[in-house]
């Protein structure tokens, strides 16, 4: 049994570092006069190399093994072409429509993966049932809290994908949102705190989790503010999860020749996430946004609508599958071989 996930500096790092570091850049640069939309640097930085990134990074987990297509197969190649066909439908109908229920997907995922990190932070533990139970209100209570409360304060100076793809809430939704997150997350830490064993991961990963969620919804005020708090807590975490896994997976021999990618280390596996991430932004900048003529050049396609019914999801794929194979692949009572490849079996309570 174990307090942390992968030791005490990588958790203390991964979560309360890079929640800390976000916040200073988002607050910092309100203080430096970065206000409105996310400037070219902080769009490279934070949503191609984290955002979009950790997306492809579900690769390493599926696509890439030959041994994990074989377990699940219909699964694998369901998800992809279910989430094409849907978003072709959906677009087909009303792209406000798609990005809307798009825009809800991925913050339920965002919310589900903080949950999912405290539930991990739960079994290294040996945690029972009611203890488990209460973390995951917990989490829930700073996630969904300041989300609530932003539908009930529409609109924003910042919208998850495109204008109005969130629906507005009565006014005291919010107010009520916000009491109840402060009420439930008190009292976990009041829980949390007491006695001799404090787990002092699980109390970085909800602090950390609340001063993004709240910092970059209820006290953002600009684009800027939203995107960098949203993205790093969220991308960073996973691109350590799924480096770790990767080494573990190399180690028992999977991969094939895709080993030697794993050789360079941690920069060679972010590079090439990174690589594939610039590759999908080419993709969105020329067929759909044109908004970054500086990179990719202004030659940009003008797409009649019934194309876009086809091109939109089919570059939204790789986060589609994302959110959609996410929860399956991290049941660690489903894959004997997970926990070892982790490298939790004999982890040390440190």
């Amino acid at each position: 049994m174990s307090r942390w996930l992968f030791s005490p500096r990588t958790d203390l790092l991964a979560f309360g570092g890079v929640a800390l570091a976000s916040a200073a850049v988002a607050f910092g640069g309100r203080a430096l006069g970065i206000t409105g939309e996310t400037p070219l640097w902080a769009w490279l930085c934070f949503v191609v190399g984290i955002d979009v990134a950790h997306v492809w990074s579900t690769l390493f987990r599926v696509y890439l093994d030959a041994e994990e297509l074989r377990r699940h197969p219909l699964r694998y190649a369901a998800a992809p072409l279910a989430s094409y066909a849907a978003g072709v439908s959906l677009y087909a109908v009303s792209g406000q429509l798609f990005w809307r229920l798009l825009a809800y997907a991925a913050a339920w995922h965002f919310v589900r993966q903080q949950v999912g990190w405290m539930a991990l932070y739960g079994r290294r533990a040996g945690d029972g049932p009611r203890q488990r139970s209460f973390d995951a209100l917990a989490t829930y209570a700073v996630t969904l809290g300041p989300l609530l409360w932003w539908h009930a304060r529409l609109p924003r100076p910042f919208w998850w994908f495109v204008e109005n793809d969130f629906t507005a809430l009565p006014h005291g939704v919010g107010l009520a949102a916000l009491v109840s997150h402060a009420v439930i997350a008190g009292a976990w830490l009041l829980h949390a705190l007491r006695g001799p064993r404090r787990h002092w991961g699980k109390v970085v990963l909800l602090l950390s989790t609340w001063l993004v969620w709240f910092g970059g919804i209820v006290l953002a005020r600009s684009d800027f503010e939203f995107t960098v708090l949203n993205v790093a807590l969220h991308g960073i975490p996973y691109l350590v999860l799924l480096f770790r896994y990767a080494q573990g997976r190399a180690r028992d021999g999977g991969y094939g020749a895709g080993r030697a990618l794993l050789k360079l280390g941690g920069a060679g596996f972010v590079a090439f996430l990174v690589a594939l991430a610039f590759v999908e932004e080419l993709g969105w900048d020329t067929a759909v946004w044109h908004d970054h003529p500086e990179v990719f050049g202004a030659w940009g396609l003008s797409l009649p609508d019934g194309l876009l019914a086809l091109v939109v999801p089919l570059l939204a794929l790789p986060q589609l599958t994302h959110y959609v194979l996410d929860g399956f692949v991290w049941r660690t009572r489903e894959d004997p071989k997970l926990v070892p490849r982790l490298g939790w079996a004999a982890a040390p309570d440190v």
